[in-house]
């Protein structure tokens, strides 16, 4: 068990990169992973205020084209 959760943990990072790398650019992404290494961010908390600008038919229209897209 432990070697499968293992693998899905490498792919998960893997897939998590090229997404980094696709949208930030190579440098960004380094970068950004620096920062969260050195500052380590409460998710809760970040997830708490992610949104905070937007109404909720931003909110709902932007998930529902993410929700669209897969």
């Amino acid at each position: 068990m432990k070697s499968k959760i293992m693998h899905t943990e490498m792919a998960l990072r893997d897939e998590g990169m090229k997404v980094l790398i696709n949208n930030l650019g190579h440098v960004k992404a380094e970068r950004f992973i620096s920062l969260i290494i050195k500052n380590p961010i409460d998710y809760t908390e970040w997830q708490r205020n992610l949104f905070n600008d937007m109404s909720v038919k931003q909110l709902s229209d932007l998930a529902m084209k993410n929700y669209n897209k897969e």
